[in-house]
């Protein structure tokens, strides 16, 4: 109990003691809480202090750069999937039509060897050319049904592809909030003294307890690490 909580006892202002014991209390709780916060932050930052971070600022760890690399690569790789997609595409439209061309001259060759043991039944290899000419026919409209099936598999993945588009406009969109973002934060760390004006700061100030202190060589090539972000 302080002095003045005993000098208001005393003046007959606090009534109930057991109240102010359990604010008492109730303060020391909350310091205790406090502190344990601190503690937890304390932690925090010293873990932070072991993983090294933040990283330096070069190619490998600037964030927009590697955005940027990564819309473009996948841009570019993108457009060779597609290169590679519409000349498969192509080959099988030809191949189609080959085959239609095929057909025709396979129907032909069954018009003339109907005709050919209609009037020569005993002629046996009209007929016998006859039954392949027909057989054929079947396996030409499955290999045609199947160039179709796998042209219109083709366009399905084109479609598809369209996805990869829309995935690299959204990181375009990360990317442009994120230079607002620094940009904006540039700008409220703006001062109206240029840096090579301003008075030299400190190494040593009363009160310091350790003399690992960064030195001016450090100091510029973190303001030139950041400086080149």
């Amino acid at each position: 109990m302080t002095q003045e909580e005993l000098d208001a006892l005393m003046s007959g202002e606090i009534d109930d003691l057991d109240g102010l014991e359990d604010e008492e209390v109730a303060e020391e709780q909350d310091t205790d809480a406090a502190a344990s916060e601190e503690v937890e932050e304390d932690d925090i930052v010293h873990d932070i202090l072991e993983e090294k971070l933040p990283y330096p600022a070069t190619d490998e760890n600037k964030m927009v750069h590697q955005l940027d690399d990564v819309t473009k690569e996948s841009e570019e790789k993108a457009s060779e999937i597609f290169d590679i997609i519409e000349g498969i595409s192509s080959d099988l439209m030809e191949k189609e039509e080959s085959l239609e061309k095929i057909l025709e001259v396979i129907h032909s060759n069954i018009e003339l060897f109907q005709t050919l043991s209609a009037k020569f039944p005993d002629v046996a290899v009209f007929q016998t050319q006859l039954e392949k000419n027909e057989a054929v026919v079947s396996d030409v409209n499955e290999t045609i049904e199947a160039l179709q099936n796998s042209g219109d598999s083709i366009l399905n993945i084109m479609d598809i592809m369209q996805y990869q588009d829309i995935h690299r406009q959204k990181i375009e969109r990360v990317i442009n909030v994120m230079r607002a973002l620094s940009k904006y934060m540039n700008t409220l760390f703006e001062g109206k003294i240029d840096d090579e004006k301003r008075v030299s700061s400190a190494k040593h100030i009363v009160g310091d307890t350790t003399e690992d202190l960064a030195s001016t060589d450090d100091i510029e090539a973190l303001l030139e690490q950041f400086g080149g972000q």
